[in-house]
């Protein structure tokens, strides 16, 4: 089994017996969409999969927070980024903006860029070589600042 479910399943046997409910149904949230993948697409999610879908749900956690934020929901607002810095402790440590700059630097060096014509080739090396230590949108303001 990988790591980072072997890490949810004792994540969530330790809140049951904790009775830390709010963090055992959003590691149950997560769960059943890792299950779900792997009974529709017939594959054993690996590491790397599930990062993905961690950086997924996190988004979509934050996108829910911002508009409950506005709408002056602040109940829903906190509830969606409780469980956002839940999903956040499964997500390998996040790259600093200086670390990613350096990488994105050396790969637009490397590959020979010039212009926001090469940003998805830029885009594809940054997001190959560092995996889900950097989130997409980032990587893509920094490609952007660099290649302007």
């Amino acid at each position: 089994m990988h790591d980072v479910k072997s890490r949810l399943q004792a994540d969530l046997k330790a809140a049951m017996i904790a009775k830390e409910n709010f963090t055992r149904d959003t590691i149950r949230f997560l769960m059943a969409a890792i299950k779900q993948i792997e009974v529709d697409e017939r594959i054993e999610m690996d590491d790397a999969g599930i990062y993905k879908l961690i950086q997924k749900s996190l988004k979509q956690r934050e996108d829910a927070a911002k508009q409950y934020q506005a709408a002056n929901r602040n109940d829903l607002y906190e509830k969606e980024m409780a469980e956002a810095d839940i999903l956040k402790t499964y997500l390998p440590k996040q790259m600093s903006e200086d670390e990613l700059t350096e990488v994105i630097k050396t790969i637009i060096a490397d590959e020979g860029a010039s212009s926001m014509k090469d940003m998805g080739k830029v885009m594809k090396s940054v997001t190959a070589q560092v995996g889900s230590s950097a989130d997409g949108k980032t990587i893509s303001t920094l490609v952007k600042k660099l290649l302007i």
